[in-house]
């Protein structure tokens, strides 16, 4: 349910922290309480880097790190590109001017000699393509597109380059952003993103895959003929869960399908030798937080083949090397892990494995080397590359940035006969003599899962508030397999609480932790856990809700993306209503004595702002603690610097008031 694109090796769909510009906070004095303003002070002073590439040859990385401007928002990046010891550190943009603009989608040409990106700098808000000399010098425009431009990929002979295009589209895709409130007659419009194709010389762009198809992830064939797409017919926000495997001509677009999965399929990638395609399969609750097996489908035809059966991890983002063997990385057990599989069968094989994340993965050629984000909950996010098990710091942006919270341990525990995984950080300061309360901070997904990424937001504050933080990752996260993230199907609520409990005995027999002074906060499906397990039990004694479902069925007919809803419940609420109902905390609602705080965006179209009112309305009339906060123009993920601090403010303040 909650949604954070990103193709390279997604990351966790959490609510977004920017980095925020406040009026500088008082510093703690040693053992005191900092403020939250202070706090977020402190986090604010990281780079935020969004993406990498690596050369093909292996001698330089580029990179995006975001800027911020004057309101504190971050919708503007800079790009860079450097050799892997970071010298010969150079700007690549399109401007004209010293402003930044929006830039990014990188892309290193076969032979190494040029990079493609694209830049809005001739003008705000419209994105083309650029193509600039490797070696340094002016860049030139290739398209003069009206619409949204993503993901460009240049064909293997360097000729021509790819990208996904929504012509005419002034939105960006996907549903995070605010939705456009409706007005008079109230129609869908489906807006279908395509491959579209130009000249690396220049030329006009030509829309390739047909018109009635929503692309959303795509590969060049070796010969550069066809195109392998992850695609589906209709609109591409609600109908990611049908999508399917195609073969698009890359000349005349005639386009057929190569299967139609089971589960949900993404990142298509072709076999050096055109006869495979592979991809990433699983249960997933959003495109682009990608978690599965890896899948190897015959383009000629044929069943496809699971390549890694029983793999007791979620591979996140894959490619074929020149050797033949197919190079991911995956979650594996609250860690990260880049691994190898033959076609050929036989085991994985463990190439690294660490308690750190790297996001925005890229490879070389033979890809024997790489480039991604690394960070952890100890180092802040930086540029990393090199040989796959031996990368090293590339930037050293955020060395100045250190940690604000405490230790943090991975726990494990059993439920229900299954080892469970999850994160507790602590506060910076802990007295073993001094029980502290405790927050159990749910993640969004539930197809995802807590990693050990930098914090932010109640991960990064309530430690430093005095608080235990736990990241459990119940049943319906990646990272333990298949079967584990099948988990919770037709179960929402009840397997996975169950793991959430066990995991704070857990925490409280491991760290100096009040077991009658625990609080849960979420968002998204982190919110819907936080609204059921106050239905469910007195264990909590304060609770944060953020854009939380309270009664399935209804949210079924009002948000903009019921299809997602299917894999998990089996059924439309129309055909088995019971199947909703019995995960509704709005048929338990007259259980609740918790005081829970309920947040909001007003422009949600994955949880509509109804779900909000209708929980906060129960417990006000019930008589418990409660209060709903809606942020004006705000999507799924929360984005304006003034509501973000709000939310941090608000959500310590409430947590303050019950557990302390």
């Amino acid at each position: 349910m909650i949604h954070h694109h990103s193709r390279p090796f997604p990351t966790v769909r959490v609510l977004a922290f920017a980095a925020l510009t406040l009026v500088p906070a008082r510093a703690a004095a040693p053992n005191e309480r900092p403020s939250v303003d202070f706090v977020l002070e402190t986090l604010g002073r990281a780079v935020n880097l969004r993406e990498t590439a690596i050369s093909p040859d292996g001698s330089r990385v580029a990179w995006a790190q975001k800027v911020r401007g004057a309101d504190g928002t971050e919708t503007r990046s800079v790009l860079r590109v450097s050799a892997l010891d970071g010298s010969g550190l150079r700007v690549l943009t399109a401007a004209h001017d010293d402003k930044p603009h929006r830039e990014r989608d990188v892309a290193w040409s076969p032979d190494g000699r040029e990079i493609a990106f694209l830049s809005d700098a001739a003008q705000e808000g419209q994105l083309q393509i650029y193509v600039a000399p490797a070696a340094g010098g002016a860049a030139r425009v290739l398209t003069r597109a009206h619409g949204q431009l993503e993901h460009p990929h240049w064909s293997p002979d360097g000729k021509r380059i790819a990208v996904l295009y929504v012509a005419g589209s002034a939105q960006e895709q996907g549903a995070l952003v605010a939705y456009k409130p409706d007005a008079g007659v109230v129609e869908e419009k489906v807006e279908e993103q395509r491959i579209a194709v130009v000249d690396a010389a220049g030329g006009e762009l030509r829309e390739v895959s047909p018109a009635d198809l929503y692309v959303y992830d795509y590969d060049w064939s070796p010969d550069g003929k066809r195109f392998a797409a992850e695609a589906v017919h209709g609109s591409g926000t609600n109908n990611y869960w049908t999508a399917q495997l195609y073969v698009v001509d890359a000349g005349t677009g005639e386009t057929r399908s190569l299967w139609k999965p089971p589960l949900q399929i993404a990142q298509p990638r072709w076999s050096p030798d055109g006869a495979q395609v592979a991809l990433i399969h699983g249960l997933m609750s959003d495109e682009g937080s990608t978690g599965g097996d890896v899948m190897l489908v015959p383009v000629a035809g044929g069943e496809p083949r699971n390549l890694t059966p029983g793999f007791a991890g979620s591979a996140s983002w894959i490619t074929w090397r020149t050797s033949g063997d197919v190079l991911f990385t995956a979650y594996a057990d609250g860690e990260t892990m880049i691994g190898t599989v033959s076609p050929a069968g036989g085991a994985v094989a463990t190439v690294w494995r660490g308690p750190a994340l790297l996001t925005y993965f890229s490879v070389t050629r033979e890809g024997r080397a790489f480039a991604a984000v690394h960070e952890s909950f100890t180092e802040a996010p930086e540029v990393w590359a090199g040989a796959l098990a031996a990368g090293r710091a590339v930037t050293r942006l955020n060395g100045a940035v250190k940690p604000p919270w405490g230790e943090v341990k991975s726990l494990h525990w059993e439920s229900d006969g299954q080892r469970v995984q999850g994160w507790l950080i602590a506060p910076p300061h802990v007295d073993p003599a001094v029980r502290h309360p405790l927050v159990v901070n749910v993640h969004g997904g539930p197809s995802s899962a807590s990693s050990p990424r930098w914090p932010s937001r109640w991960t990064a504050i309530l430690p430093t508030q005095g608080y235990y933080v736990l990241l459990p990752n119940p049943r319906g996260s990646y990272g333990q397999g298949a079967a584990f993230t099948q988990g919770n199907v037709k179960d929402f609520g009840y397997g996975d609480l169950r793991d959430i409990l066990k995991g704070v005995d857990a925490a409280v027999a491991a760290a100096p932790i009040d077991p009658a002074r625990v609080g849960m906060v979420g968002w998204s499906y982190g919110g819907f856990m936080s609204m059921w397990a106050v239905t469910q039990t007195d264990r909590f004694k304060a609770a944060v809700a953020g854009a939380g479902i309270v009664n399935w069925q209804s949210y079924y007919g009002q948000n903009r993306i019921d299809q997602w809803m299917l894999p998990f419940f089996g059924a439309s609420v129309y055909d088995d209503p019971a199947v909703y109902a019995k995960s509704s905390p709005i048929t338990f609602i007259k259980n609740v004595k918790t005081p829970t705080l309920v947040l909001h965006g007003d422009r949600d179209s994955e949880v509509p702002t109804p779900q909000g009112y209708e929980f906060w309305h129960a417990l006000k009339t019930l008589g418990v603690p409660t209060q709903l906060v809606v942020y004006e123009n705000e999507g799924h993920a929360v984005s304006q610097p003034a509501h973000l601090v709000d939310i941090q403010k608000r959500s310590v303040e409430w947590f303050d008031r019950y557990l302390k």
